[in-house]
């Protein structure tokens, strides 16, 4: 199969390789409802030692900046309560914590969630979290670019292998919520 965007070399639909897959994105694959087929989702094999934005478009090609969104945990704090959630936001912007993220959680203070809390509490690498098969208990904030994307290359729950959807999944996901102006480009 050939992915719908850039040049791998391994392309499959993602419901034909679960194993791939951390067990909360191949739990979320398997049970999709959307309106997008789960099918339409493909995973493409890649180097873990590049998963990182800026040397996996110098490697696999920079015209991939402009279709890859970055999925991010946050900690929003207000009073003595946190509450994490996640962002997906294009690639070559940054999610606008201290504006659009602070304001639509009602928070105090927002900051990026330690790592070893972002890692434990979704089961996926750092550096590899995907929105699909985030806790069902979080907010899922989308940046509405990302939405509008014919197709998306986001991470895959391991630092090996992304994914790759039409842009309007990651609306369907059960808890995503559309923002305009999410991403600080």
């Amino acid at each position: 199969m050939r992915a719908p965007l850039g040049s791998f070399d391994n392309a499959v639909p993602a419901p034909d390789c679960l194993a791939e897959l951390t067990p909360p994105v191949a739990e979320a694959v398997r049970g999709w409802a959307g309106d997008v087929p789960a099918d339409r989702i493909v995973y493409v094999d890649t180097d873990p030692a590049i998963a990182d934005t800026g040397a996996f478009v110098a490697h696999y090609g920079p015209e991939l900046l402009g279709t890859s969104a970055n999925c991010v945990v946050v900690a929003a704090k207000r009073g003595g309560a946190v509450t994490l959630a996640a962002c997906l936001v294009p690639s070559a912007g940054r999610v606008d914590v201290n504006g659009a993220v602070r304001r639509h959680l009602g928070a105090r203070k927002v900051s990026f969630a330690p790592m070893e809390t972002a890692v434990e509490l979704t089961g996926m690498e750092y550096g590899g979290i995907t929105p699909l098969g985030l806790p069902a208990d979080w907010p899922l904030l989308v940046d509405a670019a990302v939405a509008d994307m014919p197709y998306v290359l986001v991470g895959s729950g391991r630092r090996r292998g992304k994914l790759i959807a039409p842009g309007k999944l990651f609306g369907q996901i059960p808890g995503a919520e559309l923002i305009e102006g999410l991403a600080l480009l």
